[in-house]
Protein backbone atom coordinates (compact mmCIF):
# COMPACT_ATOMS: atom_id res chain seq x y z
CA UNK A 1 0.00 0.00 0.00
CA UNK A 2 1.50 3.09 -0.91
CA UNK A 3 2.23 5.55 1.93
CA UNK A 4 0.89 8.82 2.08
CA UNK A 5 3.40 11.66 1.84
CA UNK A 6 4.07 14.16 4.57
CA UNK A 7 3.61 17.88 5.02
CA UNK A 8 5.77 19.83 2.29
CA UNK A 9 8.44 21.59 4.10
CA UNK A 10 9.97 24.24 1.87
CA UNK A 11 12.83 24.35 3.60
CA UNK A 12 13.80 20.88 2.56
CA UNK A 13 12.70 20.93 -0.58
CA UNK A 14 15.03 24.31 -1.24
CA UNK A 15 17.70 22.39 0.41
CA UNK A 16 16.83 19.37 -1.82
CA UNK A 17 17.07 21.70 -5.10
CA UNK A 18 19.80 23.67 -4.15
CA UNK A 19 22.33 20.29 -3.79
CA UNK A 20 20.73 18.66 -6.70
CA UNK A 21 21.53 22.34 -8.94
CA UNK A 22 25.22 21.88 -7.58
CA UNK A 23 25.80 18.39 -8.85
CA UNK A 24 25.34 16.66 -5.24
CA UNK A 25 23.48 13.26 -5.17
CA UNK A 26 20.43 12.93 -2.75
CA UNK A 27 19.89 9.41 -1.15
CA UNK A 28 17.21 8.04 -2.84
CA UNK A 29 15.11 7.75 0.26
CA UNK A 30 14.64 11.57 0.89
CA UNK A 31 14.16 11.89 -2.97
CA UNK A 32 11.63 10.19 -3.31
CA UNK A 33 10.09 11.58 -0.09
CA UNK A 34 10.56 15.22 -1.04
CA UNK A 35 9.08 14.25 -4.24
CA UNK A 36 6.01 12.83 -3.17
CA UNK A 37 5.46 15.89 -0.86
CA UNK A 38 5.85 18.05 -3.42
CA UNK A 39 3.49 16.17 -5.91
CA UNK A 40 1.11 16.20 -2.90
CA UNK A 41 1.17 19.44 -2.51
CA UNK A 42 0.16 19.79 -6.07
CA UNK A 43 -2.78 18.11 -5.97
CA UNK A 44 -3.61 19.77 -3.52
CA UNK A 45 -3.25 23.42 -4.90
CA UNK A 46 -5.15 22.32 -8.28
CA UNK A 47 -7.22 19.54 -7.83
CA UNK A 48 -8.44 17.94 -11.05
CA UNK A 49 -7.99 15.40 -14.17
CA UNK A 50 -7.03 17.35 -16.79
CA UNK A 51 -3.30 16.88 -16.58
CA UNK A 52 -1.34 13.77 -15.32
CA UNK A 53 2.13 14.82 -14.06
CA UNK A 54 4.39 11.81 -13.74
CA UNK A 55 7.81 11.95 -11.97
CA UNK A 56 9.37 8.31 -12.72
CA UNK A 57 9.94 6.00 -10.58
CA UNK A 58 8.11 7.45 -7.40
CA UNK A 59 4.96 9.74 -8.43
CA UNK A 60 2.27 10.55 -10.73
CA UNK A 61 -0.46 13.05 -9.92
CA UNK A 62 -3.54 14.46 -11.80
CA UNK A 63 -3.93 18.13 -11.66
CA UNK A 64 -6.53 21.18 -12.88
CA UNK A 65 -5.37 24.54 -13.95
CA UNK A 66 -8.61 25.91 -14.60
CA UNK A 67 -11.88 24.85 -14.92
CA UNK A 68 -11.38 23.92 -18.60
CA UNK A 69 -13.22 20.64 -17.83
CA UNK A 70 -12.47 17.17 -15.95
CA UNK A 71 -11.17 14.24 -17.72
CA UNK A 72 -13.07 11.57 -15.95
CA UNK A 73 -11.59 8.18 -17.99
CA UNK A 74 -7.76 6.84 -18.46
CA UNK A 75 -5.05 8.96 -18.67
CA UNK A 76 -5.88 12.69 -19.14
CA UNK A 77 -5.23 14.54 -22.95
CA UNK A 78 -2.32 16.52 -20.98
CA UNK A 79 0.42 14.73 -19.83
CA UNK A 80 4.01 16.35 -18.48
CA UNK A 81 6.75 14.08 -17.48
CA UNK A 82 9.89 14.68 -15.51
CA UNK A 83 12.59 13.72 -13.68
CA UNK A 84 12.61 13.69 -9.28
CA UNK A 85 15.48 16.26 -10.00
CA UNK A 86 14.12 18.24 -12.36
CA UNK A 87 11.00 18.46 -10.35
CA UNK A 88 12.21 19.59 -7.02
CA UNK A 89 14.41 22.31 -9.18
CA UNK A 90 11.20 23.55 -10.71
CA UNK A 91 9.30 23.95 -7.53
CA UNK A 92 12.45 25.43 -5.88
CA UNK A 93 12.94 27.94 -8.36
CA UNK A 94 16.20 26.72 -9.02
CA UNK A 95 15.34 26.30 -13.10
CA UNK A 96 12.84 27.54 -14.80
CA UNK A 97 9.87 26.04 -16.51
CA UNK A 98 11.08 27.74 -19.81
CA UNK A 99 14.93 26.55 -19.61
CA UNK A 100 13.53 22.59 -18.48
CA UNK A 101 11.18 22.77 -21.86
CA UNK A 102 14.09 24.43 -23.65
CA UNK A 103 16.37 21.51 -22.77
CA UNK A 104 13.96 18.70 -23.12
CA UNK A 105 14.31 18.01 -19.24
CA UNK A 106 10.36 18.71 -18.93
CA UNK A 107 7.88 16.40 -21.56
CA UNK A 108 4.56 18.03 -21.62
CA UNK A 109 2.19 16.93 -24.45
CA UNK A 110 -1.60 18.70 -24.74
CA UNK A 111 -3.01 21.48 -24.70
CA UNK A 112 -3.11 22.45 -21.31
CA UNK A 113 0.27 21.20 -20.47
CA UNK A 114 1.97 24.23 -19.21
CA UNK A 115 2.57 24.47 -16.06
CA UNK A 116 4.74 27.29 -15.63
CA UNK A 117 2.28 29.44 -13.47
CA UNK A 118 2.81 26.77 -10.64
CA UNK A 119 6.09 26.71 -10.51
CA UNK A 120 8.24 27.85 -8.29
CA UNK A 121 6.27 26.14 -5.60
CA UNK A 122 8.14 27.61 -2.64
CA UNK A 123 9.41 31.13 -2.00
CA UNK A 124 12.94 31.95 -1.62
Amino acid sequence: MPRTPGPLNAIEVRDAAERLRTGEPLERTVLARVVRAVCAELARLHPGGSIELRVPPFAAVQLALDDAGRHRRGTPPNVVECSPEVLLRLAAGTLTWADAKKSHHVLASGTRSDLRAIFPLVSG
